[in-house]
């Protein structure tokens, strides 16, 4: 029998409250849209709503894949999607006043385009409402199809999102059979090729057993697919039935990791034990950078 280690201090963190928190959770209730910062059991919800800052889940709150990890409810066919979806999305963004806006979602291999129209429908809806509102969607692999990638990759979405989750080794034991870490790694470089100007951005838990080389090698593969941003955080199980903590990697370990990334060349590095992919800490970063993109040439 494995024994657990005990959760380290540096990991504990105060139940989500607050005048915001709740108002942004009564507002989701009331338009019937899902948040991944609950689903998932983000131990940043309480710091993200309370800033203004909510990842919203699309097309529904169950998955048809089952990732040994991830908290969120599986089935082999997803809910109907609501068309209506998108104008729900981009008014309750509206009502929140943003300036930068997270939309992930379940995978929906049930469906003929995986959901792939529906996200860029959402990107549209919130680029019509609020032209300047900065998106960034977090997207699943669409079995590594590269016209539903287009479709993505064309949506006018700022940062595109694909995690890789885990070092490769660890790949078949992490993750659902059909998310595969070369798939994963070929949906960021066929964004990049798809799409140049659109940021790129992946995600690595660590803690399930993966060496420092072989998280050294992951970074590696990322920017060869020209990845301009990665984030690192603490894998925590979510129930007894998921993936047991192999370790509680320590906040040294973790900045050794930001330096590393950062020597590579990735444009932003967001690393500690509570960062998750879609953590708000590099949200003015990565508005400073599409701004500066966005600028006119003085010639």
């Amino acid at each position: 029998m494995t024994t657990r280690p005990p959760k380290p201090e540096w990991l504990k963190v105060r139940a989500p409250g607050g005048e915001r928190y709740n108002f942004i959770k009564g507002r989701m209730r009331e338009l019937g849209l899902a948040t991944v910062c609950e689903e998932a059991r983000c131990p940043n919800v309480a710091e993200c709503w309370g800033g203004g800052t909510a990842t919203i889940m699309v097309m529904g709150d169950t998955c048809t894949r089952g990732c040994r990890f991830c908290a969120v409810k599986t089935n082999r066919n997803g809910r109907p999607i609501d068309p209506e979806e998108p104008r729900k999305v981009a008014e309750m963004v509206t009502q929140l006043d943003l300036e930068y806006i997270v939309v992930t979602s379940v995978d929906r291999d049930d469906l003929p385009d995986q959901g792939a129209s529906h996200f860029a429908q959402c990107v549209h809806e919130l680029k019509q409402r609020q032209p300047d509102l900065l998106v960034e969607i977090l997207i699943g692999d669409f079995r590594g199809e590269a016209e539903l990638i287009r479709v993505i990759s064309e949506s006018g979405a700022d940062v595109i999102a694909h995690n890789i989750e885990t070092v490769e080794r660890l790949t078949p034991s992490v993750r659902d059979p059909r998310a595969k870490y070369r798939q994963s790694l070929e949906v960021l470089r066929t964004i990049k090729a798809q799409a140049s100007n659109v940021v790129t951005k992946s995600s690595i838990m660590v803690g399930l057993g993966e060496t420092p080389e072989e998280v050294t090698q992951a970074l590696r593969d990322l920017r060869a697919v020209e990845c301009d941003i990665v984030t690192f955080g603490q894998y925590l199980q979510p129930t007894a039935k998921h993936l047991p903590v192999v370790e509680f990697v320590t906040p040294e370990q973790f900045k050794a990791y930001q330096q590393e990334a950062e020597a590579m060349g990735f444009r932003y590095v967001a690393s500690g034990p509570l960062v998750r992919s879609s953590y708000r800490a590099g949200e003015l970063f990565v508005k400073g950078m599409i701004e500066e993109r966005r600028a006119p040439v003085h010639t």
